[in-house]
Order: structure tokens, then C-alpha cells, then sequence
């Protein structure tokens, strides 16, 4: 059984307290949820405190990934030490933030140019977007995928997921060789292969469309950010760790 460290303990206390606080005052999730930056509702600090928010749809969104911090974050703390630990952790959060803003400001930017030259006006497509309102007719211009970013606009996102996907990678790296199994495949698989398959899932259902669960959209492009910015950073350490010493 793997012993509860300090900085574990530490950030699940303070996500439950963040889960219990919203629960008691909706509106907290008005003001700690992630917003796109050109969201009117868009504020600095959402960006460190959406990691720390959860759905309030179920329950299970929370212990789900405190049940992953804990297993993963774990055996990382147990070797890196806390602050190392807790760099790691916020940077794979704001990877899993600025990764996903990169892409969609992309595709918002190449999506109201075809918009423009399909006859709308860039301002009033942007000031629809903002009322959350969509023409019917832009999917069959801008393709799906393409329509799916300009609902950036209006999207609200929260939970540890991407910073906890910064960690699964990271755990991949250094512990090549340890089994891992989805709930929903419980087929043990060594870490060095069950990530990159679980990281090819998430890129594949975030281009095709995305996936639900219980009501919650799943943010695949954010997970993608985490993993990306946590298995860099992780397999830097582990390539320079004797010259660090």
C-alpha cells in the first residue's frame, strides 16, 4: 500500500475543500472555472484554480482523479522530493491550459477567415459566439472540428485532469515497467506501452469529436497538454539528473 505523503494529502484536501465550497456556494464556480481568455467572464487566477475545481455533476469526477494522484503522484514525490514535486504538478496544469489556448486560437483565427470570405462578418460571428448562439450553416464551412473550437467561447473547464496526466506520463518514464489497466479494460499493460496508447486515444477523440461521461465533456486536448508538458519535463530531469547533482 502506498503511504499517504505530505504535499498528496496536502492537494486532495484542498481540491475537497474547493468541491465542498462549491457545493455550498454555486457561484464559486462562476469565478474559479477555466474561461477562453476572450470569455467577458475570463479572469488571471482561473487559470491556477480550475486544477482545483471539479464537476459538480457527480462525484466521481473527484475521486477519480484523487484516486489517480495519489497512486502516481506518489511514488514521484517519494523521488523527486515536495517542491520539485509541486513545480512538476502546476506546470503539467498550465501545460494542460496554454497547449489547448495555442490550438484553439489557431482554429478560431483560420475559422472566422473562412467564415469572412464565406460572407460573415467577423465581428458578428464573434459577437454571436459570445451570446452563444451558432449558425447552422458553419459546420457544413468550417468542418466540425473547426466549429467545435469556436465553442471556446462559452466553454467552462475544471479538475485536476490535465496536471494528473502530466503525472501519468512522468510515471511512465520513470517506471517503464510497472502494469497499469483502465477501469474499463482491466488488462494489466506495462506503463511504456499503456501511455502512449492512452495518449494516441486522447488526440484520436479530440479531433473526431470528443467523449462524455456522466453528463461532463471530457477535455482530451487539455489531458494531451499535460501529458506533453509533463513527459518533457520528466524525461529532461531524468536525462540530466547526474549532471544536476
Amino acid at each position: 500500500m502506498l503511504r499517504l505523503t505530505d504535499t498528496i494529502k496536502h492537494l486532495i484536501i484542498v481540491n475537497v475543500i474547493f468541491y465542498i465550497g462549491m457545493l455550498i456556494v454555486p457561484s464559486l464556480y462562476n469565478w474559479f472555472a477555466l474561461r477562453f481568455p476572450k470569455n467577458d467572464d475570463f479572469e488571471v487566477w482561473q487559470i491556477i484554480t480550475h486544477m482545483f475545481m471539479h464537476s459538480p455533476l457527480s462525484v466521481l469526477h473527484i475521486f477519480l482523479n484523487m484516486l489517480a494522484l495519489w497512486m502516481f503522484g506518489t511514488p514521484l514525490e517519494q523521488m523527486w522530493g515536495r517542491n520539485k514535486f509541486l513545480f512538476f504538478y502546476i506546470s503539467c496544469g498550465l501545460g494542460a491550459v496554454f497547449i489547448p489556448w495555442a490550438l484553439d486560437f489557431f482554429l478560431i483565427d483560420t475559422s472566422l477567415e473562412i467564415l469572412s470570405n464565406a460572407g460573415y462578418e467577423k465581428e458578428m460571428v464573434i459577437a454571436s459566439l459570445k451570446e452563444g448562439r451558432y449558425d447552422g450553416d458553419w459546420e457544413n464551412i468550417v468542418g466540425s472540428f473547426r466549429l467545435k473550437s469556436l465553442f471556446a467561447y462559452n466553454t467552462s473547464s475544471v479538475g485536476a485532469s490535465g496536471a494528473i496526466m502530466g503525472l501519468l506520463a512522468a510515471f511512465g518514464l520513470n517506471f517503464p515497467n510497472a502494469k497499469l489497466a483502465l477501469i474499463f479494460f482491466p488488462v494489466p499493460i506495462a506503463a511504456k506501452y499503456f501511455i502512449p496508447i492512452y495518449l494516441g486515444y486522447e488526440i484520436f477523440a479530440g479531433i473526431s469529436g470528443g467523449t462524455s461521461i456522466l453528463g461532463m465533456n471530457i477535455a482530451h486536448f487539455a489531458h494531451v497538454g499535460g501529458a506533453v508538458t509533463g513527459g518533457l519535463i520528466a524525461w529532461y530531469w531524468k536525462k540530466n539528473q547526474f549532471k544536476m547533482r
